[in-house]
């Protein structure tokens, strides 16, 4: 089925009690109650690697769509706006990245699912034809990784609030023993059709929390 993934990331200040990023990420799950979101998961990130280091954050948030209407509608509504107006003061930086996936089977990463998303910022001037080819190459790599329970990618469709980056990619394996084990991917960046294009590479490890407030709109 075709969803919309919607991907942010925050940086905590650094003086922010740990119980008050407690109740940020507890902010945030409220919104699963929302009839737009197919799923939702938010935390602490297990892993943040950038090539080059200059972007650090510590909180991952992970929601699906079934359209852009209801991403939309989600943006605006007034629980949604609430929560960011409440969480903004603890938040020293933050980013987003949208895009359209093809996800067969379930659209909800079960609780201890690991996630890796990957994003890409291309070199100044690429063209959207390139930048078709290159999530068309990793789609072609995605095929042979056997590990992943789901793999999507895409091109960023919101710029305002991605830094720059305008290709992800978002794997879900069984649990984090399994994407220890999965070296190759979120090394498409590697790979000779894509890395001269390359600007900078952000991969993301993530473990879905056992009590997640994921959940399904079926």
């Amino acid at each position: 089925m075709s969803i919309i993934e919607h991907v942010v990331l925050f940086k905590v200040k650094e003086d922010v009690a740990p119980s008050e990023a407690d109740t940020m990420v507890e902010r945030i799950n409220s919104l699963a109650s929302l009839e737009q979101l197919l799923h939702l998961t938010v935390g602490p990130l297990f892993r943040i690697r950038t090539s080059p280091p200059s972007l650090k954050f510590t909180h991952f948030f992970h929601t699906r769509f079934n359209s852009m209407d209801d991403l939309r509608s989600y943006v605006a509504h007034p629980a949604h706006v609430a929560v960011v107006k409440a969480n903004t003061p603890l938040v020293d930086d933050a980013m987003a990245l949208d895009w359209l996936a093809e996800v067969p089977g379930g659209t909800v990463p079960p609780p201890g699912s690991a996630l890796r998303v990957t994003f890409f910022k291309l070199k100044e001037g690429v063209e959207d034809r390139v930048k078709d080819e290159i999530v068309g190459a990793m789609r072609g790599f995605q095929r042979e990784f056997k590990q992943a329970i789901q793999l999507t990618c895409g091109g960023n469709f919101s710029p305002a609030r991605a830094k720059g980056f305008s290709i992800a990619s978002l794997e879900v394996f069984p649990g984090l023993s399994e994407l220890e084990a999965a070296k190759e991917l979120g090394d498409y960046h590697k790979n000779e059709k894509i890395k001269e294009h390359l600007e900078s590479v952000m991969v993301l490890d993530y473990v879905v929390p056992s009590s997640s407030k994921a959940h399904s709109a079926s």
